[in-house]
């Protein structure tokens, strides 16, 4: 269990550690500065002078401080924390220092695999439609500790990566999952670590319900998942969530998850439909999150630049059920296990054309072609640009051409928003093609 004490509780410290200077990292260094904190700064590859090296002597810095906090790419699994833990400083993030502090019953925590921004971006939309001062931040937007942030808000839905969560002793009482699905193994460093932390903090103390979608993996794991659960599925939407705008059965299942997590932590007409309808109206949705970026000839082009896993991607070609579909796949290979979505593909009856990109584009193609179906193609293309304007050619005239790659974005392209930015420049030259 993490220890429990809060920001407030560091004045009493006589020297804190930070332990990575991303996002987060340099959230906490302004934190730390609200309460006359000077921090020792490590960083693994640090930028200036004033951070240290952490095989240049940071680790042995940080081993002399009585705490150290430490931004969530930092692995709890590397032997250097392991060993730091060990020689009796607590390593603690900043979230949860942030959490010991809050006022939980004002809280709501959002995890999954696949899903988690999505639920709390519709979340934090309906709550404000619904009246509520509502402050959406974590994983997505600014760490609710960062000094910038609001500090009396009506309402707090933060989204939790696994990352994260490995760091908090506390959570709310009411808590949402998505989606369950390995992930992030070079962090978690085995499957059954990467599931157990992705869940801890749905029963750490003061945690009540979990509202969860009905997901096979995450039934399977019902031990992990606290007191009480509440599952949910696409059907338990209803009409209202048309009025958000979005395609497929998981983003029903999104959307519903955040209703009953309003409803469940005692907000006014997250229970009623009709007002729920109101509310859902406008909502802009995420990028890169399954949306439409331009039609062309009758052609249907969709960013989902954001699915890195396998779970997503089968999830944003189930929206498209009876529609022809060319799925751009492949990117930075992290050795995921890629049979489960060639037999998704395998068992799909629409017809389907699988373009594979490198670095994992091979061992996409090579799982599908082990699982042939007469409905699936696959065609290996060197680039993002190639794979579109073959993939409009084959979906013409009334098909969709999906980029779900299932794989994250680095090595070709700097991050998931430049991997579409290309995508939607090369849709829009079919368009100036045709």
């Amino acid at each position: 269990m993490r220890p429990t004490f809060g920001w407030s509780d560091l004045r009493s410290f006589e020297r804190v550690g930070v332990w990575g200077l991303g996002v987060e990292g340099d959230a906490t260094v302004r934190r730390l500065a609200t309460l006359g904190i000077a921090p020792v700064l490590v960083d693994d590859r640090p930028s200036t002078d004033a951070v240290i090296a952490t095989d240049a002597g940071g680790l042995d810095l940080l081993g002399d401080c009585d705490v150290v906090i430490k931004s969530p790419g930092i692995s709890r699994y590397r032997d250097d924390l392991v060993q730091l833990e060990a020689s009796g400083t607590p390593v603690v993030g900043g979230l949860g220092l942030w959490l010991a502090e809050a006022p939980l019953d004002r809280v709501i925590c959002v995890t999954g695999t696949k899903g988690k921004s999505t639920t709390v971006s519709i979340a934090g939309h309906l709550a404000r439609r619904l009246g509520v001062d509502c402050s959406v931040g974590g994983n997505i937007g600014a760490p609710p500790f960062d000094p910038d942030a609001p500090t009396d808000a009506g309402l707090w839905i933060i989204e939790v990566s696994s990352y994260q969560a490995t760091d908090l002793g506390v959570t709310p009482p009411v808590v949402g999952v998505s989606s369950l699905h390995a992930d992030h193994l070079d962090w978690h460093r085995t499957e059954d670590a990467y599931l157990r932390d992705k869940l801890s903090m749905t029963s750490q103390p003061g945690a009540r319900l979990t509202v969860c979608g009905d997901d096979p993996r995450l039934r399977e794991r019902r031990e992990l998942l606290g007191p009480e659960v509440r599952w949910i599925g696409p059907d338990d939407a209803g009409p209202w969530a048309d009025g958000l705008g979005l395609v497929g059965r998981h983003n029903a299942t999104n959307a519903a998850i955040a209703a009953t997590l309003l409803a469940e932590a005692g907000i006014d007409g997250a229970d009623d439909p009709e007002r729920l309808a109101a509310a859902a109206r406008d909502f802009a949705g995420l990028d890169s999150r399954l949306r439409r970026v331009v039609s062309v000839g009758g052609v249907d082009f969709y960013d989902d630049s954001l699915s890195t896993n396998v779970l997503p991607t089968m999830a944003a070609i189930d929206a498209f059920p009876n529609q022809r579909v060319a799925v751009v796949l492949g990117g930075f290979d992290r050795g995921i296990d890629y049979e489960p979505l060639a037999a998704y593909l395998a068992a799909r009856t629409a017809p389907t054309l699988a373009l594979t990109l490198p670095a994992s584009g091979d061992r996409i193609a090579a799982a599908l072609e082990a699982a042939p179906s007469i409905q699936v193609e696959v065609v290996r293309c060197d680039d993002l640009a190639t794979a579109v304007r073959r993939g409009y050619e084959w979906a013409r005239p009334e098909g969709v051409v999906l980029l779900s790659p299932a794989s994250p974005s680095f090595g070709q392209f700097r991050d998931y928003k430049e991997r579409a930015e290309v995508f939607t420049a090369a849709a829009q030259a079919c368009a100036d093609g045709v």
